[in-house]
C-alpha cells in the first residue's frame, strides 16, 4: 500500500485592494476572488475596514508557501508607505 504524500493544501495568497476612496486594504486568503466579493457584499465577512470603503478593486496579489509565510507578508507590506505600496501595484 502506498501513502499518497502529494500536498492538498490550499495555497494562500497576500493581496491588496483598491478601495472606492483610493486607499489600499491588504489582506490574505486561500480564494482571492471569493475573499473580494465578500469585501464587495453586505454580508459580516468582509472587513469592517472595507465595508464603508465599497467598492474594492484587486489590484495585487502573490503567491506565498504557507498561512504564516502570508501573515509576516501581510505584516511587512502593511508596514509600508503608501508610495511604496503604489508602486508594488503598477
Amino acid at each position: 500500500m502506498s501513502l499518497d504524500t502529494a500536498d492538498d493544501s490550499p495555497s494562500w495568497h497576500v493581496y491588496l485592494v483598491r478601495c472606492a476612496d483610493g486607499s489600499l486594504y491588504t489582506g490574505i486568503a486561500t480564494d482571492v476572488e471569493r475573499r473580494v466579493q465578500e469585501h464587495n457584499s453586505d454580508d459580516a465577512q468582509g472587513a469592517k475596514y472595507t465595508r464603508a470603503r465599497r467598492p474594492v478593486t484587486l489590484v495585487y496579489q502573490e503567491v506565498v508557501d504557507s498561512r504564516s509565510a502570508a501573515l509576516k507578508r501581510e505584516h511587512a507590506i502593511r508596514k509600508m508607505g503608501k508610495t511604496e505600496k503604489e508602486k508594488m501595484v503598477m
